[in-house]
């Protein structure tokens, strides 16, 4: 845009993440604000401080005037504006969508996890209220509370997750829906040495890999439909693994993985997840739980939940599954199939 720069510097034009822009429509352009969670994605967010990170605004030539305030996560945003949406309603909680789903899923201490299987999988686990650095994971803020230090999270973001099963239906034909997929990965009594690398778009966390692509090994004459159904499901449990032992070796040991998302309804895949973690995986009662992490945030400003204790006793586990088998043999495996990939 000519003469955006100028414009900018002279506080003619605003920048924000998707938050403050909705932030801003629905407050009739009265609130241009953010908080840590969302800020923390731009690269000009210093997570130490909690403030626009001056040096990196510089290197990268951003002017100061142009961004949003940040907030505390539970902040008063402002009210949305009857003519905007109909009605009036205070905005009082602010996060991004899987730092919500931390929150949901009352992940408050230390080493807690969650992982939430959409699109994609994302594995976030508590880290306590000091940043610090992982190989092959994300540090984000999680959230921080008026008058609180921030909490802070390791991220593992898994490109293809869910869109995996939509490709066998959509792409390869062989299911009709992904309802379809338990029945057919039981049908069999292990993967018979069939693994599939969902590399559709690269490997995310812990790979970080972007030109690596989808393979199939150990296919005979004799697999079908059921292998590829089952190779794809169980996938999505290895590459939860591989997230969770990076941040095993960064000092974060998962005890308990708690899920949420559409794929945690297949029953088979969060068994042979809590297999392949060799830790129990539980199934919240509701597993909107990015969706409830931010109504949750509001209920505490509003005074409508008292503290975090009283948000906590209300979390409720709809499945608890314990690891059953000893899965090193299909982690080998997987092991192999991702060396394959990396050579192709």
């Amino acid at each position: 845009m000519p003469g955006a720069r100028k414009r900018a510097e002279a506080g003619e034009l605003l920048f924000g993440t998707i938050d403050t822009w909705l932030i801003w429509n629905l407050t009739k352009e009265k609130t241009h604000a953010t908080e840590g969670s969302n800020a923390s994605r731009t690269m000009l967010f210093n997570i130490n401080t909690m403030v626009w990170d001056d040096e990196l605004l510089e290197i990268i030539g951003v002017p100061k005037a142009v961004l949003p305030a940040v907030l505390p996560s539970n902040a008063d945003f402002g009210h949305t504006i009857k003519e905007q949406v109909g009605f009036e309603a205070p905005i009082l909680g602010n996060l991004g969508d899987q730092q919500a789903a931390l929150f949901g899923q009352c992940c408050f201490e230390e080493g807690m996890a969650k992982c939430t299987y959409g699109t994609g999988s994302f594995l976030l686990a508590n880290i306590g209220n000091k940043p610090r650095l992982a190989k092959g994971l994300l540090t984000t803020v999680g959230w921080q509370l008026e008058g609180e230090k921030p909490t802070y999270a390791f991220e593992g973001a898994i490109f293809i997750a869910g869109a995996a099963v939509q490709w066998l239906r959509d792409g390869l034909g062989i299911i009709e829906s992904s309802d379809e997929t338990e029945k057919l990965a039981r049908s069999l009594p292990s993967n018979e040495g069939v693994y599939f690398v969902p590399a559709l778009v690269g490997l995310g966390s812990p790979w970080w890999n972007s030109d690596v692509r989808g393979t199939i090994v150990g296919i005979t004459r004799g697999t079908g439909r059921s292998h590829f159904v089952r190779a794809t499901l169980e996938s999505m449990a290895y590459q939860v693994a591989d997230v969770a032992h990076d941040m095993q070796e960064n000092g974060i040991v998962v005890k308990e993985l708690r899920v949420d998302g559409g794929a945690t309804k297949n029953t088979f895949m969060m068994e042979f997840q809590a297999d392949v973690l060799g830790v129990p995986v539980t199934r919240a009662t509701n597993v909107e739980a990015t969706a409830w992490g931010a109504a949750a945030l509001a209920g505490l400003k509003a005074g409508l939940i008292k503290d975090l204790a009283e948000l906590n006793s209300g979390w409720q586990k709809d499945l608890k599954v314990a690891p059953a088998s000893d899965r090193q043999s299909e982690l080998a495996g997987w092991r192999k199939a991702l060396e394959a990939a990396f050579a192709f």
